[in-house]
């Protein structure tokens, strides 16, 4: 007998649908396997096999093919286990059911029967619904993740026993129903790490509420305890809520990379990235035999802080080129080309010298040749790529115990939100969000200057000798300044703020 079991698979962010057709015919006793598979999938006939039998169901003595198709797809991973096993036994006339034409099914097989989780669930299952699949089953464990695509039935189960009482209406299963409302409301609570608890540091303060409101690249430079560790990690509270797109856009990458579980079945808060500097090249863009999204996919549409950025091997930062320019990484492979997405704010910090204490010339002993060979590990062009850059002094002991509130994460937050609200309203129908996105062709388009401020512009390109993509950046950086003052047009006030964050050596 044949039967077909819908199953799914992913490439990259991109998701598939496989069918596992089963034959089952008289002949030689045998379980082959055909379609393209990885090692892992082909392990999958005896953990089926072995499952089967624990549940008092063994194969029969048949001819058994599996055949995953399309076979031009490679097949990876585990989650083909469970409709194999389902398959198996529709074939063999193990089971009946006439549910098998409208539900999808993935999940690895434990020996014993028990239902494991796998990776991809979730772009997996808002694919099945595109495709206008009525039903999914998943594991136990990657069910929460399921049912964040509304629109579609979402089973979870923890043994295979489940699965064929849910298939026969053997036994009274609802689907699992996740309420957005309540999950989103759950994980909006305060974030512990709030701007009030920073002392002065007004300057760098203002350089991360620029940022966050048009989503610019920052670099902090300053000695050892001035807070630049301290203002990074708070920029994500100041940031925008994720939307219910943004939300989807990173839970997927989550869930592709493996990162996603039952205590944690989807994001709705902006990750903070926060990788060592030992991190290789792989670790950073992703990759690895089959390719998984790295650390800078993890950022996307959130935080990538780079704590002492110069200690970073330089083709590790060097890595971050491509990226920071297209918002994408494109990892090649023999067989494919995966594309990850990478639209992240690279927040980095540094100090000023290897002793950190420039210019303290009662500290620091380094050599205007140790500074400048310190400070050239960070490429020009990794530079040039960063909208602000904003020194910071130590912060001196009266201005610590000064007994003045700081202005709270919840205030600068505030207006943020009004210059996003701006650029929502600008932007509306293109496929920018923020200012920072916008491409040099569009430039002239949306970052209007009065006369002063062109001339002023003018002198500040002569002067520091500036590229055409840190001229670009400055307007940029302009138009963000203007917004947060609700200005129709970038003013001489707002370049010549922006152009106090351009790093000069």
């Amino acid at each position: 007998m044949y039967t077909n079991i819908i199953s799914g698979t992913t490439k990259g962010m991109e998701a598939a649908l496989i069918q596992v057709e089963v034959d089952a015919s008289f002949g030689l006793p045998v379980f082959d396997m055909v379609g393209n598979m990885s090692g892992e999938v082909k392990e999958a006939r005896e953990r089926v096999r072995i499952a089967l039998k624990n549940i008092n169901m063994q194969i029969p003595n048949l001819r058994i093919t599996v055949n995953l198709s399309p076979a031009q797809l490679r097949k990876e991973g585990t989650a083909f286990d469970l409709p194999i096993a389902i398959g198996v036994l529709a074939a063999s006339e193990k089971i009946e059911t006439d549910k098998l034409e409208e539900t999808l099914l993935i999940g690895e097989l434990g020996l014993n029967g028990e239902v494991k989780g796998v990776r991809g669930v979730l772009p997996i299952v808002k694919h099945a619904m595109d495709c206008g699949i009525k039903c999914v089953i998943l594991p136990e464990e990657n069910v929460k993740e399921g049912a964040f695509v509304q629109g579609i039935k979402v089973y979870g189960v923890s043994h295979i026993l489940e699965v064929i009482e849910i298939l026969t209406g053997m036994g009274a299963y609802s689907p699992y129903r996740l309420e957005l409302d309540s999950v989103f409301e759950a994980h909006s609570t305060e974030s512990k790490y709030d701007f009030k608890d920073v002392h002065g540091q007004y300057m760098a303060r203002r350089a991360a509420e620029i940022a966050a409101a048009g989503f610019h690249h920052l670099l902090l430079m300053g000695p050892p305890g001035a807070g630049k560790t301290m203002i990074a990690r708070r920029i994500p509270g100041i940031m925008p809520p994720l939307s219910m797109e943004e939300c989807m856009e990173i839970s997927s990458i989550y869930s592709v990379a493996g990162k996603l579980n039952s205590s944690q079945s989807f994001i709705t808060k902006r990750p903070f990235l926060y990788p060592h500097h030992t991190i290789s090249e792989q670790a950073m863009v992703g990759g690895g035999r089959i390719p998984r999204p790295g650390i800078i996919s993890l950022a996307h549409r959130a935080v990538l802080f780079l704590d002492e950025f110069p200690e970073f091997p330089r083709n590790v930062v060097e890595v971050l080129r491509q990226p920071m320019e297209d918002k994408v990484v494109q990892i090649a492979r023999s067989q494919a080309v995966y594309t990850y997405p990478a639209d992240f704010m690279l927040v980095a910090a540094s100090n000023p010298c290897p002793c950190g204490y420039f210019p303290d010339r009662n500290r620091c002993k380094c050599t205007e040749q140790d500074i400048q060979k310190y400070i050239s590990k960070i490429s020009g062009p990794i530079l040039d790529r960063i909208d602000l850059c904003c020194e910071m002094n130590a912060i001196n002991i009266e201005e610590l115990q000064k007994d003045t509130k700081e202005e709270s994460s919840a205030c600068i937050r505030s207006r943020v939100m009004k210059a996003l609200e701006v650029q929502k309203q600008r932007y509306e129908g293109t496929a920018y969000r923020f200012n920072a996105d916008i491409l040099p062709q569009d430039v002239p388009k949306y970052c209007v200057t009065e006369e002063k401020a062109h001339d002023t512009l003018m002198r500040i390109y002569a002067k520091l000798r500036l590229s055409v993509r840190a001229y670009h950046k400055l307007l940029k950086v302009s138009r963000t300044i203007a917004d947060l003052e609700q200005s129709d047009m970038i003013l001489d006030k707002h370049v010549k703020e922006a152009a106090c964050y351009r790093f000069s050596v």
